[in-house]
């Protein structure tokens, strides 16, 4: 079956063909007007010889084919297949393809085929009409010897030299009578080569003597008065020029777009008539003889060229795109055509030439806007003519027709504009597929299918991408220098608006979150990468392109939700510290190790917290556990200041001391009498309030500190394996972490050391002053001294200090047994130089106050089993200064106060010594610890001394 004109989605570019004749009957004019065109005067045939059976350029008479009807010698040229046609070489085309002729027919005798049999198989036309139509071009060609055919009208002689007897059948004459009498209506009237006259009767003559002819049998006889009447009519319309003479070329065939029909279907013959998506390998010799009718049909080279474009573009698409031959083929003559363009100032051409033209271009760019649905690994070759078919045709209708649009236009880059058009629409429209594919597709494989949706989508459009780098791209750079930038550019821009409305819809760190974050992360990754390979040669660097796709910041996003998850674990845990550590009672006995349970159960929410946190499939985790560490190490700092919350401190238990006071020889005993009850009732007003509950007793402080001290050390070992997992995790700047050079638990760190301090110091003070006050502050050297001696205090300082030994942590026992003795000193002094009233001594009283000192130091030493020597001597050496006072008598005590006296304030003492203020850094050579030592001197020329200098109250 021939092709059909048009097919489905293809009007003709040729223009509305307003006759009612069918293909049929226009291929059959087309041959006769070959045939006539073709006609000659010679009498015998030429044959072509197989190149086997001859030499080159050797031609001989067939004798078989000197009894057929007389032939021009341009239809009797014999063929041969071995030929190379040069035309298809010029269009690129391949060379060698067989051809069977259609309906089984053979052309020729003995296998010798000439053109015109040729022709005639493949335009479908019958020996029989062929023969008919030879015999009347020859009656013709007989009657009117040296007429060129181009002055006759060709219909109009054959219906003069045929008559019914002609044919088989009446029915064929009368179809065959009507087809000529359409065409001289066609030809002459609905498509003129020149415009009707509206005011000339001729037209409207012929074409009622046409309608007649058609309704009732003509008589076609050359003196006939109908056929007088028809040729007159036919010839003053034929026979018209520009300037109102006779032509002598008649113009029946030569207008537009009925020649180009005709000319269409001449050049159809020129595709294997079995195959029509092969051109028959005799080309060269077909298109010549067609040529032939250029000057019935008005054409020329650019017309032809036009449209054998068309024919050849017209085959590829309707006999199913598979024959890219005819693909390439078009894309050569096009670049004739755009020559032409350029050269053609003729309006008709150009309007013929934008309507092919456009047609083109719809149908190439309907593939190109959606490449991705059309091409693949395997055409290429047809992308790329077809993406060079969309280009030129393009630029030539934008550039050579448009005149207007070109001198508005002069800076625009139309290939460049094209090609970066197709490539967005045909990644977005790829991108959607993807996106459909992923959102329908039930049967993920195993590997994907606990993958969120973006996640996978962010794989394929990163196949995509590369797909397109390696595909696609080589190809179109040809026209655009960054066409893999724009591709990745686009599909960057289509996953970022997916991406967007997952990033606004997450609220809180998800491992969904995450993988999708880490996905387009990755995805935008590949894209850069790809576009900063394809711009290394641009003349911006692919400035413009990178330009296009502002960063997802997935890291940005990722970290802001890790940062929340953060903040969201600490203040969970803090709120735990909170709670549990109001209901936290430092039982001693609540474990083996004495700590308290909370300690182990806050530990263990930072351990899991840090190994949630390395356990997020996050690629920055160096970066932001500094956050999640800071935020921890305030929760452990918090529970730090609680846990020694209320606990008191040093001077929270160090008594007021009392006023100076002098003493009265001899009646020491009477007046001590007297106040010792106030003395005691006094004391336990002074003593600093502190939280008198059970969760503050010595065994609870004991245990406090044992769990600051636990927590320390596991904080340590925390750590440690911190670092491990950051190692892990390949995190660049781990090292940092472990050196310290990163942020640690330093707010913690620090209120270790601190709190540990002030709760040994606060339990040594508190066993001393407030547990031990009875025997210390309120027994010790009250009244008499012999009788009030130091042993009391001893026996039941014994007592706490084996509680504390059998309590704290081993690596703290020994500071707090030493801020135990420390605080003892302290106390011992405080008797000593601040005791009240009610304590006096005298100069033999200094032996037994340094033998209760050796003791009290001895308890310490424990014989070599307590505290080193060396320490329990640092710390006693201020209290062997003092006590060196004591030894001295009240006289050069006197003298020794008035030195020091003057030595700090200057001849200013002399006339009135000052008051020395009360420092509390006891010192022999310190003037306000002489001056204690003489107000608690049991002796007249102590008191005279202070009554004079200072008139000091015997009594408080």
């Amino acid at each position: 079956m021939p092709l059909s004109y048009p097919i489905q989605d293809f009007d003709s570019p040729f223009g509305h063909f307003d006759s009612e004749l069918s293909d049929s009957d226009l291929r059959h004019t087309a041959y006769e007007i070959l045939i006539g065109a073709c006609r000659t005067s010679g009498t015998r045939p030429l044959t072509y010889i197989p190149q086997s059976d001859r030499t080159i350029s050797q031609y001989k008479v067939s004798a078989a084919a000197a009894a057929a009807p007389s032939q021009p010698p341009s239809l009797q040229r014999s063929l041969t297949s071995s030929a190379a046609s040069k035309v298809k070489k010029s269009l690129g085309m391949r060379s060698g393809s067989k051809r069977r002729l259609g309906g089984g027919e053979s052309v020729g005798n003995q296998g010798r085929a000439t053109v015109g049999e040729l022709v005639r198989v493949q335009m479908r036309v019958t020996e029989q009409t062929d023969s008919r139509t030879r015999r009347a071009i020859l009656r013709i060609a007989a009657g009117q010897l040296g007429r060129r055919v181009e002055s006759m009208v060709l219909p109009l002689e054959l219906l003069q030299q045929l008559k019914p007897a002609d044919f088989p059948n009446q029915k064929e004459y009368e179809a065959w009578k009507r087809r000529n009498l359409k065409l001289l209506e066609a030809g002459l009237l609905l498509h003129p080569h020149l415009p009707l006259n509206k005011a000339d009767a001729a037209p409207q003559r012929l074409h009622q003597i046409i309608r007649g002819a058609l309704d009732k049998p003509i008589d076609s006889g050359k003196n006939s008065e109908s056929m007088q009447v028809l040729r007159s009519a036919v010839m003053s319309l034929a026979c018209r020029s520009f300037d109102g003479s006779v032509s002598e070329t008649c113009h029946w065939a030569d207008g537009f777009p009925l020649n180009l029909r005709l000319y269409q279907l001449l050049l159809d013959a020129c595709f294997d008539v079995n195959d029509e998506s092969i051109v028959i390998e005799e080309l060269d010799e077909v298109l010549e003889l067609i040529k032939k009718t250029w000057g019935i049909l008005g054409m020329n080279q650019m017309l032809h060229n036009l449209c054998f474009l068309w024919v050849l573009f017209y085959h590829y698409v309707a006999t199913g795109q598979v024959e890219d031959d005819l693909l390439f083929a078009a894309n050569n003559l096009l670049m004739e055509v755009e020559k032409d363009a350029k050269a053609s100032k003729d309006p008709e051409y150009s309007k013929i030439l934008s309507s092919t033209l456009s047609s083109i271009l719809g149908w190439a760019e309907k593939r190109l806007l959606a490449y991705h649905d059309s091409f693949h690994s395997d055409n290429t070759e047809s992308m790329q003519s077809i993406v060079s078919l969309a280009v030129i045709a393009a630029k030539i209708l934008e550039e050579d027709i448009s005149h207007e649009n070109r001198r508005k236009r002069k800076e625009v880059n139309v290939a460049h504009d094209r090609i970066d058009t197709f490539i967005r629409s045909s990644l977005r429209s790829a991108f959607a597929q993807k996106m459909e594919k992923v959102k329908a597709s039930k049967q993920l494989s195993s590997q994907r299918k606990n993958l969120p949706r973006l996640s996978i989508l962010a794989q394929e459009i990163s196949e995509l991408a590369f797909n397109e780098k390696a595909i696609f791209s080589p190809i179109l750079k040809r026209w655009h220098p960054l066409a893999a930038g724009v591709a990745v550019a686009t599909l960057h821009s289509c996953y970022w608006n997916e991406l967007r409305k997952f990033i606004s819809s997450i609220s809180e760190l998800t491992p969904d979150a995450i993988e999708v974050l880490r996905a387009a992360d990755k995805l935008e990754k590949d894209i850069v990468q790809i576009a900063v390979e394809d711009a290394v040669d641009s003349d911006d660097g692919g400035k413009s392109i990178i330009q296009e796709m502002p960063p997802y910041e997935a890291e940005a996003v990722i970290a802001n939700l890790v940062k929340s998850w953060i903040k969201t674990r600490v203040d969970r845990l803090s709120e735990w510290v909170d709670r549990n550590l109001q209901q936290e009672v430092w039982n001693p006995r609540a474990n083996k190790e004495r700590f308290a349970p909370s300690a182990v159960e806050v530990l263990r929410s930072v351990d899991e917290t840090l190994e949630a946190f390395f356990l997020l499939p996050i690629p920055m985790h160096a970066v932001l556990l500094p956050d999640l560490v800071t935020g921890l190490d305030r929760c452990l700092q918090n529970y730090i200041l609680k846990a020694k919350s209320g606990c008191g401190t040093r001077d929270t238990f160090i008594p007021t001391m009392p006023a100076l006071t002098r003493c009265t020889t001899g009646s020491k005993f009477r007046v001590f009498k007297k106040e010792k009850s106030q003395i005691t009732q006094r004391r336990k007003f002074q003593v600093g309030t502190v939280n008198g509950d059970s969760s503050h007793g010595i065994p609870q402080l004991c245990v406090r500190i044992n769990t600051l001290q636990y927590i320390r050390t596991q904080l340590e070992v925390l750590e440690k394996r911190t670092v491990i997992q950051l190692r892990n995790s390949n995190a660049t700047n781990a090292n940092h972490f472990a050196d310290g050079t990163g942020k640690k638990f330093e707010l913690s760190r620090s209120a270790f050391v601190e709190c540990i301090q002030l709760l040994c110091e606060a339990t040594a003070y508190k066993v001393v002053f407030h547990e031990l006050s009875h025997v210390l502050w309120d027994g010790l050297y009250v009244g008499e001294v012999s009788s009030s001696r130091i042993e009391p205090f001893l026996q039941e300082l014994e007592q706490y200090l084996e509680i504390i030994s059998s309590t704290v942590h081993d690596r703290v026992r020994t500071r707090v047994i030493t801020d135990v003795m420390k605080a003892s000193f302290d106390g011992f002094l405080m008797v000593l130089l601040a005791g009240g009233p009610a304590r006096a001594f005298t100069l033999q009283d200094s032996e037994i106050i340094e033998e209760d000192f050796k003791f009290l130091t001895d308890m310490f030493w424990s014989n070599g089993d307590g505290l080193p020597t060396d320490l329990i001597d640092k710390y006693s050496t201020t209290v062997k200064d003092v006590l060196s006072l004591f030894h001295i008598d009240s006289v050069s005590l006197v003298e020794q106060f008035r030195s020091l006296s003057f030595d700090s304030h200057g001849s200013s003492a002399k006339s009135r010594l000052p008051m020395p203020p009360t420092t509390g850094q006891w010192n022999s050579t310190e003037p306000n610890t002489v001056l204690r030592v003489l107000c608690y001197r049991s002796d007249e020329t102590a008191a005279k001394f202070l009554k004079k200098a200072y008139n000091l109250p015997k009594k408080l």
